[in-house]
């Protein structure tokens, strides 16, 4: 039986298609979502059987015990965790994600994350810097606070973007002639800084409409000392780099699958939604005791364009991880491509499915918008999911509109 052919009120992935560590993760997701809705944070368990489902070190370099998995992969996995809870999808793609940006640092500082165990949960403010990082000899010192750092709570190691200064007094003139040497046009140069989750402070200021769950709180950092082998410079990250020990996995441009990270935990609300509403379809209800999807034409259509709107998005997401997967990183002309065909497409993936979910919270009957159903849940979900910037259809509009124009010029 087919994906397309399963009906919808059943999980879209075929739970014997998981392995036996994602099942256990995406019960214990489902089990508890309730829960981190309401406490704004995964419970400890759902974090451990994540961390054992493999997300951690989905894109952990094999020379530390990682995985240098795929895109595709991440995005089937992920999507698996989403239809149980949208708050344990996004941590657990982020956690992955973010493990690929660590494959950044040098060698030494790739050691002190990772010389115990791939299964090391890191979390990251990098966009937009907020911080400073003012170089004092062989290190920097950080300042600043990050908004909007998703599983902090339950992180190891933080990953922090900040603009780099040499006003420490311990700076020498060979110091201050390195700061900025990497940035780009002459712009603020960026260092991404690597540190121990027990040496930032976390502040309570995650009061989301929907994903409460991820607890993407505030982190604060006070003169915080980062030796050089814990950073590295965040245009590096940006563009795409070989380097000693990254796989292709580590080497594509940020902004090439930096969609499809959000997406995934998208995917899975929608597919929540659809059969969370269709469980209500297909129970009679009113005085005459008629299921609406039996009577209700306007539910059948509903059926109908939501299923198909969430199956188009599945496919545009799939082609965007395989372009990520596939693309030749030294090819240039053929990335920037990619990653204008992949902002598109993403963007518009999540269009789809916020329009699907939507119509199925309206014309899902008053039970679906209690404050403690599903449906009403995944829509919040979906539309805070939806909101990231990297999301958003005007940007990427823009971005695959010059594309276009520059092949047809």
């Amino acid at each position: 039986m087919t994906v397309t052919e399963l009906p919808p009120a059943w999980p879209t992935v075929s739970r014997g298609s998981l392995s036996d560590a994602l099942e256990r993760a995406v019960v214990a997701a489902g089990s508890r979502a309730s829960a981190a809705d309401l406490d704004r944070r995964l419970d400890p368990e759902v974090v451990d059987a994540l961390t054992r489902a493999g997300f951690s070190r989905h894109f952990v370099p094999r020379r530390w015990g990682g995985d240098e998995e795929t895109f595709g992969e991440l995005l089937t996995r992920a999507a698996a965790v989403g239809e149980a809870c949208a708050s344990a999808a996004w941590c657990a793609a982020l956690y992955a994600a973010h493990g690929r940006f660590a494959a950044y640092l040098p060698y030494e500082g790739q050691r002190d994350l990772w010389a115990t165990s791939p299964d090391v949960r890191i979390a990251a403010g990098i966009m937009p810097p907020t911080g400073t990082a003012v170089r004092l000899g062989a290190g920097w010192r950080l300042h600043g606070e990050w908004s909007c750092v998703s599983g902090v709570g339950s992180a190891d190691w933080v990953l922090l973007a900040a603009v780099e200064h040499d006003e420490g007094p311990a700076a020498t003139a060979a110091d201050r002639r390195r700061v900025g040497q990497d940035a780009p046009g002459g712009r603020p140069a960026v260092r991404v800084l690597a540190v121990p989750a027990a040496d930032v402070r976390v502040l309570d200021s995650w009061h989301a409409t929907g994903v409460r769950g991820t607890g993407s709180h505030t982190v604060a950092a006070s003169g915080v000392l980062v030796p050089d082998r814990r950073s590295f410079p965040l245009a590096k990250l940006l563009a795409g780099a070989p380097g000693e020990g990254r796989a292709r996995c580590h080497a594509v441009p940020a902004m090439l699958g930096a969609g499809l990270i959000f997406a995934a935990a998208g995917l899975g609300t929608a597919r929540h939604a659809l059969a969370a509403w269709t469980r209500w379809a297909v129970r009679p209800s009113g005085p005459e005791g008629v299921a609406p999807l039996s009577a209700d034409g306007a539910a059948r259509a509903a059926l109908a364009r939501s299923s198909a709107e969430t199956e188009a998005a599945r496919l545009l997401l799939e082609a965007s991880a395989g372009r990520v997967d596939g693309v030749d990183p030294a090819d240039a002309r053929a990335t920037a491509q990619a990653v204008a065909l992949n902002r598109r497409d993403t963007a518009v993936a999540l269009d789809l499915l916020v329009g699907a979910v939507e119509r199925l919270f309206r014309t899902g009957g008053v039970h679906a918008r209690e404050g403690d159903g599903e449906l009403q849940r995944c829509w919040r979900d979906l539309h805070t999911i939806a909101a990231h910037g990297v999301l958003r259809l005007g940007p990427a509009a823009d971005a695959y509109a010059d594309v276009v124009a520059a092949a047809v010029r």
